[in-house]
C-alpha cells in the first residue's frame, strides 16, 4: 500500500514538473510576454483562439490598430515554480519572420529576422 502511494505521488510530481501549457501558462503571462515582444501596452490588444498543445500555447493577437499576429509561448512547472518563455509572434500577411522584442537591430537584420 505504501509503495503504491509513493509511486502515485512520484507520478503526479513528474506530470506537474514536466508541465503542460494549460497549467503552466496563465493568461496574465501571455498578455505580459506578448506586450513585451510586440512593444505594446497591455490593453492595446486582444488575445483569442488559444490552443494548448503539450508545453506550447499558440494564440492570435489583434491590436487596437487592426494588426494581427500569430504568437506562441512555451511553459513548464517545476519545483522552482512556473517558467514561461518569451512570446514569439509573426504578423499575419507579413511573411514568417518573427517579431521578438518589437524592434529590429543590426544583429536581427544580419540574421534575416526582420
Amino acid at each position: 500500500m505504501k509503495k503504491t502511494l509513493v509511486l502515485a505521488a512520484v507520478a503526479g510530481f513528474v506530470a506537474l514538473s514536466s508541465g503542460c501549457a494549460s497549467f503552466a501558462v496563465s493568461n496574465e503571462a501571455i498578455e505580459r510576454n506578448t506586450a513585451q515582444a510586440l512593444g505594446l501596452a497591455k490593453g492595446s490588444f486582444t488575445i483569442a483562439d488559444r490552443v494548448d498543445d503539450g508545453v506550447k500555447a499558440s494564440y492570435m493577437v489583434k491590436t487596437n490598430t487592426g494588426k494581427q499576429f500569430a504568437c506562441y509561448v512555451t511553459g513548464s512547472v517545476s519545483q522552482f515554480g512556473r517558467a514561461v518563455s518569451d512570446a514569439i509572434c509573426s504578423e499575419i500577411g507579413k511573411g514568417s519572420k518573427p517579431t521578438a522584442g518589437g524592434s529590429c537591430n543590426a544583429l536581427l537584420k544580419a540574421a534575416g529576422k526582420c
